[in-house]
């Protein structure tokens, strides 16, 4: 070991006054479950990218706010047509992408286009098929025209599906990706971590943070581990509930238990037989106690859902008593349909603990009303494959953490596959109303019909446990949309 010896003068010096204070500790190592596919947030439904990258490396022309409201991004405002149909967003001056390259209109332009042309991969494609057009009318004035009036227009802009891009990095964006966000991507360690720092050019204020480390970690006892030796310092949605009592009894750590966007569902392939048949899927959901599945896969954590809608929202609708837990009910639904034999069913399993746990709790209470499930536990890139692409699957659980989704159920080509021209025709209505209350009611009625069509088996809303050290502060305890932002994080002085 080697001994550190001050010179007389240094210490002359320091016996003069006070000792000097520590400097205040600038890097954070955050932990995630799920290491992210690929890191563009544009092109993929992984919820990982967005838990990484939104409001960090890339922004969008508006943002999720830590309530869940929506407040100005790379736009600093935007006025809109009486008609409802053009928006003209004023973007802020001045700012660069982690290049060096100038963020402008043209770049609005070139990304609203990519998201909805033709060839599109974007995974939530649908937000920008009203769009008409997008003309750069200035370097920092850019008009959108939409086709009608969509009162969710500027809450489908903050979505991370609808952050800025630029055509001079968008090559190799999935491995480095370029953005205009308060952090810059530094490089990734495949199988271990992101890395990023600090964008010394940001247009906003500076984070106190100068380097940030998202590490993987999907065991969740290496995740009570890493925790609790101090190798990591936050942990976002922490994946072993079994253990948070310890850790809100340790003064070395704080437990902030939030909300998600997370609706956790048994999804159903409605387009493969006998899952095509409403009575076979109202019997799966009769069959399936949502309270065991909570208390045994979360350790009590989570709330009931009987349709797919967050409950803190203002215009939840409680319709849990339509599928509520009757295996006796389940079994003369089962008969009605003709399969009073039973059935066999896969169940593709992604792997979160709500899924693999609750998956096995699930299996045991489809048995007991005569359907059998093979269950097949996936990686995260393959359930993105064969079931979220390919839809080769019957039932998959899996949580929905993006914001206000329900409109997924109006996409025939979603991957449960639900074809609704009903729903369809609600939707289109929703888009094009803008008054608060009609948009509560129609909310209201879409909760309704895909309950009433038992599309799903809708389970809970998933609860978003944050671990931390006691020092830090500025981390969101709820997820309006799924996203750890780190402008404002800092540790304690």
């Amino acid at each position: 070991m080697t001994t550190r010896i001050l010179a007389p003068f240094a210490l002359a010096v320091l016996g003069l006054g006070a000792a000097p204070a520590a400097a205040q500790q600038s890097d954070l190592t955050l932990a995630i479950q799920l290491e992210p596919p690929h890191l563009d947030p544009t092109s993929a439904a992984a919820g990982a990218i967005d838990s990484v990258l939104y409001a960090n490396v890339f922004e969008g022309l508006t943002r999720f706010a830590a309530d869940g409201s929506i407040e100005p991004a790379l736009a600093e405002s935007w006025e809109i047509s009486e008609d409802g149909t053009t928006y003209t967003f004023t973007l802020r001056d001045g700012v660069t992408f982690h290049d060096g390259s100038a963020f402008d209109a043209e770049d609005v332009v070139f990304t609203l286009d990519r998201a909805r042309g033709e060839d599109s991969v974007n995974a939530q494609k649908a937000l920008f098929e009203g769009i008409e057009s997008v003309t750069a009318t200035d370097p920092t004035t850019v008009e959108i025209t939409l086709a009608e009036p969509d009162g969710a227009f500027l809450f489908n802009l903050a979505w991370g599906d609808a952050v800025m891009v630029a055509p001079e990095s968008i090559e190799d964006i999935k491995t480095a990706p370029v953005g205009t966000g308060p952090f810059a991507f530094e490089r990734w360690v495949q199988g271990d971590r992101v890395d990023l720092v600090r964008n010394d050019a940001y247009w906003g204020e500076s984070p106190a943070l100068e380097t940030a480390s998202f590490r993987f970690i999907s065991d969740p006892t290496a995740a009570f581990a890493a925790m609790m030796a101090g190798d990591i310092d936050v942990f976002s949605n922490f994946p072993a509930p079994e253990n948070l009592p310890q850790f809100e009894s340790d003064p070395r750590f704080q437990v902030l238990m939030g909300s998600s966007e997370g609706e956790t569902i048994l999804a159903m392939n409605n387009a493969r037989a006998p899952l095509d048949d409403a009575l076979v899927r109202q019997a799966i959901a009769h069959a399936i106690d949502r309270q065991a599945i909570i208390d045994g896969a979360m350790y009590g954590a989570g709330t009931p859902i009987g349709t797919h809608f967050a409950p803190h929202h203002p215009d939840y609708v409680d319709l849990t008593e339509l599928s509520a837990h009757d295996p006796e009910k389940a079994r003369r639904l089962l008969a009605e349909a003709g399969e009073e034999e039973g059935m066999s069913l896969t169940l593709k399993l992604p792997p979160p603990p709500y899924a693999r746990r609750g998956g096995e709790i699930l299996a045991a209470q489809l048995r007991e009303v005569g359907i059998e499930t093979e269950i097949v536990n996936l990686e995260w890139a393959q359930w993105l494959e064969e079931v979220f692409r390919a839809g080769e699957f019957d039932l998959t659980i899996v949580s929905h953490t993006e914001p206000m989704d329900i409109g997924i159920y109006a996409r025939p080509d979603y991957y449960f596959a639900y074809d609704s021209l009903a729903f369809q025709e609600l939707m289109a209505e929703l888009s094009a109303t803008t008054e608060p209350e009609a948009r509560s009611s129609l909310l209201k009625d879409a909760q309704r019909m895909i309950a009433e069509d038992y599309v799903n088996g809708f389970l809970f809303q998933l609860a978003w446990p944050t671990v931390a050290d006691a020092g830090i502060e500025g981390l969101w305890r709820n997820q309006p949309t799924q996203a750890n932002p780190l402008a404002d994080v800092r540790w304690r002085e």
